[in-house]
């Protein structure tokens, strides 16, 4: 059995969503205070996720929180490759993988890409600096290149994603009929 949002979820799914959501608002408090989030709180959570799903629903609940865990994973790692996202965000990424399992996982991941997307372009607003980073994108389009963001643009500036994988959390959990 595997936390599915819109449904009504047993008891059992209610403490874990709990769970997972006081890990993310750890990490989120970590991430906005320090730029970092603990792999001692990741390890946690895997292993308290992956150990939720099989105390639900067997070696069957922990296929699926392994899956889940390597579909999040797996969602945001070309982000990291590239450059555009640190490595303790894809790890939380995975952990919240291994509570939701497969459907849940891929949910979660992309909403909190919007999420993200969404954050960054209301940051770039709030700061003034819609045009400036319009006209990098364009030169960039226009070139084919790579222009790096000036040093005060805030398109370079690092960015606590897990406000965005919580957000993203969220919405999967409680905002979206996912059928199981």
């Amino acid at each position: 059995m595997t936390l599915t949002g819109g449904a009504a979820m047993s008891m059992a799914q209610v403490s874990s969503a709990v769970v997972l959501l006081g890990l993310l608002a750890i990490s989120v408090a970590s991430d906005l205070r320090r730029q970092r989030i603990p792999n001692a709180l990741v390890l946690l959570g895997l292993g308290l996720g992956l150990a939720g799903q099989a105390y639900l629903a067997g070696p069957t609940g922990l296929a699926d929180g392994l899956l889940g865990m390597l579909i999040g994973f797996a969602v945001f790692l070309p982000l990291y490759a590239l450059g555009g996202m640190a490595a303790g965000d894809v790890k939380l990424m995975a952990m919240v993988g291994a509570f939701l399992a497969p459907q849940g996982a891929l949910w979660a991941a992309m909403l909190s890409l919007i999420a993200g997307g969404l954050c960054g372009v209301l940051i770039v607003l709030a700061r003034g600096q819609l045009l400036q980073t319009l006209a990098r994108y364009g030169l960039m389009l226009r070139t084919r290149a790579y222009f790096a963001p000036a040093a005060d643009e805030v398109a370079g500036k690092p960015f606590p994603y897990s406000v965005a994988i919580l957000s993203g959390t969220v919405l999967s959990l409680y905002g979206l009929p996912i059928a199981p």
